[in-house]
């Protein structure tokens, strides 16, 4: 049977789900869905604070953006958890940002709070930490960890978790780059591309 054909006959089985992990992969030979874009916008600092014994306190604001960039399949986000991480240590608690859907080519912007209180970090990353501040600017890892699956058509295929690592470069000191947003905060506008591997 033809491609073409195969893919007409799977599309006229209506609200169809495939779980097994063949049908997994013919309909992604056939579809071919490309993963989404994800871009971080900015972050606010609302708190960024270590402190004996090794212990650090931190809020931020992250405005990430997401795109999906095929023209026939549409992505459901069944997990997203958000968190930063600091020399591959997670230095805040993750947040959950609701299940949601996006279209053909659509896009989608969320702004979660990120934070952490007297989180135990390595001793070694807490060092390096103090160094970098004092240096003026640390190197921060938005990570998003989700679980997706793709709809094309009425088919609903697929569960495929997407580890997404953003850079956010925080300056410090009188040479900082950010923006004074209230009490104690700053914001920093990025616009950096983030990788996306499954």
């Amino acid at each position: 049977m033809a491609a073409k054909d195969l893919k007409e006959n799977l599309l006229e089985h209506r609200h169809c789900r495939l779980h097994q992990s063949g049908d997994y992969l013919t309909l992604r030979a056939i579809f071919k869905p490309s993963k989404p874009n994800f871009v971080l916008q900015d972050a606010t600092v609302y708190a960024f604070n270590v402190t004996s014994p090794n212990l650090l306190t931190s809020t931020f604001q992250v405005t990430i953006c997401s795109s999906n960039p095929n023209g026939r399949i549409s992505v459901y986000y069944d997990k997203l958890d958000v968190y930063v991480n600091y020399c591959n240590q997670q230095i805040t608690l993750g947040t959950a940002i609701h299940p949601t859907y996006q279209g053909q080519k659509g896009t989608n912007v969320w702004s979660p709070f990120i934070y952490g209180t007297c989180v135990p970090i390595a001793p070694y990353n807490a060092l390096s930490l103090s160094q970098d501040q004092a240096n003026g600017a640390v190197l921060l890892i938005i990570e998003i960890d989700a679980t997706v699956r793709w709809k094309a058509g009425s088919i609903i295929y697929g569960r495929q978790h997407l580890k997404v690592r953003c850079p956010a470069y925080i300056n410090f000191g009188t040479g900082t780059n950010g923006i004074v947003v209230g009490d104690n905060a700053v914001k920093y506008q990025f616009r950096h591309s983030c990788s996306v591997r499954a």
